[in-house]
């Protein structure tokens, strides 16, 4: 099940199947969509920490959930694979890429396949000891999905992205760091949930439309080529230029204070 609480301007979305690792159901996957979406349209969410229950953080999809468990059947239609993967964990991983507020993960276990890419679609990834991102899609004979073939090689280069995805070579632990899997380590697993809350904390109490502005501008920046990248970003200033956020970021500057933005 996913559990969602909110706080302090912070959704937490809580993945809560620790006995089955944390698999996606249709169900979990689907709430967590909606949950998304909702923090989209929420004006009072102003980060989101995605998180998990158990000692793994997500093992991908539920077998049961997949469409591929049932090839070579007679009844097997594999169209209906793609099509599956559309309305489902790929639309799923757009809503968090896209997401126009911040995103932290916080993994302290095994992040696999469509679970990894789960994490590695926030912003923010924060990883403990136990953390592991693996991917088993080779030993299936399955192509990368869910997104992985886009956001591996922007993270950790295309020679990495190609050794973790045809050789299913994992990365733990303080790795995950130096690999650009994430953002910064903890030594235990105590301290992961209190530093990612940490840092939602911190992101929540920022300028969220000119976070949420930026972030188009970075995701968008290996598509886009310089003359089109300038002029977005005069488009996306001209817009931050319109939020009160602005003016109390000035006020404070001038008054030698910490600012107090309300995300507007």
């Amino acid at each position: 099940m996913l559990r969602v609480e909110h706080s302090d301007g912070i959704a937490t979305l809580t993945l809560d199947r620790p006995d089955a690792a944390n698999a996606l159901t249709i169900e979990m996957r689907d709430d967590l969509v909606a949950a998304v979406r909702d923090c989209r349209d929420d004006d009072d969410v102003r980060a989101v920490l995605l998180r998990a229950e158990g000692d793994a953080f997500c093992s991908g999809m539920d077998l049961r959930a997949s469409t591929v468990v049932r090839a070579g059947s007679a009844e097997f239609d594999p169209r209906s694979t793609s099509q599956a993967l559309r309305i489902g964990v790929q639309a799923l991983i757009r809503e968090l890429w896209e997401l126009d507020k911040p995103t932290v993960a916080a993994v302290g276990g095994a992040a696999v396949g469509p679970g990894a890419h789960l994490a590695l679609a926030c912003d923010f990834v924060i990883v403990g000891p136990g953390a592991a991102f693996i991917w088993s899609f080779s030993r299936w004979g399955l192509v990368v999905d869910a997104g992985g073939a886009y956001l591996l090689p922007r993270l950790v280069g295309m020679p990495r992205a190609k050794a973790m995805v045809m050789l299913g070579e994992r990365v733990v632990g303080a790795d995950c760091v130096e690999a650009g899997l994430a953002y910064r380590y903890v030594e235990s697993a105590t301290e992961l949930d209190g530093t990612a809350l940490e840092l939602a904390t911190r992101l929540a109490e920022g300028p969220t439309r000119a976070l949420g502005l930026s972030k188009r501008l970075l995701n968008r920046s290996f598509e886009t080529d310089l003359t089109d990248a300038l002029e977005l970003e005069g488009h996306f200033q001209a817009l931050a230029t319109a939020s009160s956020d602005i003016l109390e970021g000035m006020a404070a500057f001038r008054e030698k204070r910490r600012p107090q933005f309300n995300g507007h």
